[in-house]
């Protein structure tokens, strides 16, 4: 072991950066955060993927198709009926 160590060249952060990632904070609600953790295992996979996963296809999907109100009361009766 050395008496001391030049670390003037040392950079922060991760050593290997993930090239097509962008590490972000971002703040999300509670339930929102707990809906997810809990479908990703359940699914064998990490939260942070699936909410990638879902983002992506929001963002996929063509804008035109906007949701109809009988499409939103059956996904909210369906999405609930699961959180029960």
């Amino acid at each position: 072991m050395r008496q001391e160590y030049d670390f003037s060249k040392g950079k922060r952060g991760a050593i290997i950066p993930s090239k097509g990632k962008t590490r972000i904070t971002i703040y999300l609600d509670d339930d929102v955060l707990d809906y997810f953790r809990t479908e990703a295992e359940a699914r064998g996979m990490g939260y942070q993927t699936l909410i990638n996963q879902v983002l992506r296809q929001c963002i996929q999907s063509p804008a035109e198709q906007s949701i109809t109100e009988t499409d939103l009361r059956r996904i909210l009766r369906e999405e609930l009926s699961e959180m029960r």
